[in-house]
């Protein structure tokens, strides 16, 4: 079924994906990190469908996808993507992952070949988010992220209040104008609590520092990470992933904030 500016694909029985796919050229794909949807890579979309093909995915359960009880988790993301790649005829994608949707990227190359992928772009998440080692990149302490986890994703408030807490800490570097705002929160929010624990869970206690290895030796890859951790994110990609091109820019939501940038950052990894 087709939509202005969105097309919806069934993954499995029941569970329909919203698809954005603009423009024509070789295509490249974004997928949005924990709970975001298509709609915060607008500049992207605008920029890049001018000369590619440009597609963004409503992961299951986030934007306007299918909300449904199972499936919440990277592995099964990675299978939905190359449903939807299958359905769309789409080979050889660049992939563009942020944070957990790197996860996605990953898992995607697992299952259907590393050499399926012309490159992949992978934004500010480290592939094993949580790690014993203070030398490792990664999310937090597992302290810490217990208690996001039992104070925060257990009931709507709180997940509420997370989200907020870490767009204006994390996310977005400027002061944001309370419109801006509630627009990210309430992108956010299209996850329910109960399918974001899942999500949350899934993430923090994926490992893929094989499968990131794997793709940094197979095709061109470039990752992009925030500067608020850039000397210890620098220093790990550098050691587990030596082929891949590391760029810095802003906080985890750069490409948003400062779109012409990243665009700029991106354009110049593909053009060579």
């Amino acid at each position: 079924m087709s939509l202005v500016g969105g097309t919806y694909v069934e993954v499995a029985s029941g569970v329909e994906l919203f698809v954005q796919d603009v423009g024509s050229g070789e295509p490249i794909v974004f997928i949005p990190g924990f709970t975001f949807t298509t709609e915060v890579f607008e500049k992207q979309v605008e920029h890049f469908s001018k000369t590619n093909r440009v597609i963004v995915v409503d992961p299951r359960s986030h934007g306007r996808s299918t909300v449904v009880l199972h499936g919440n988790d990277y592995v099964t993301h990675g299978t939905d993507l190359g449903v939807v790649l299958q359905s769309l005829d789409i080979q050889n994608p660049i992939l563009v992952g942020w944070s957990f949707g790197c996860f996605t990227v990953w898992e995607y190359a697992k299952q259907f070949g590393y050499d399926k992928v012309k490159a992949a772009i992978l934004v500010d998440m480290p592939p094993k988010s949580l790690s014993t080692s203070a030398d490792d990149w990664v999310e937090g302490s597992l302290d810490d992220i217990a208690a996001i986890y039992n104070a925060y994703l257990i009931h709507s408030k709180g997940q509420r209040e997370f989200i907020t807490s870490y767009i204006t800490s994390v996310m977005v570097q400027r002061e944001l104008d309370q419109e801006e705002l509630t627009w990210l929160v309430e992108q956010s929010l299209k996850t329910p609590y109960y399918i974001a624990g899942n999500l949350f869970a899934s993430g923090m206690f994926a490992d893929y520092r094989e499968a990131a290895k794997l793709v940094s030796e197979s095709i061109p890859t470039l990752t992009i990470v925030a500067e608020h951790w850039s000397e210890t994110a620098i220093a790990y990609t550098n050691k587990l992933t030596p082929k891949s091109k590391v760029e810095v820019l802003g906080g985890h939501m750069m490409f948003w904030e400062h779109s012409d940038i990243f665009n700029q950052l991106v354009g110049d990894f593909l053009s060579k």
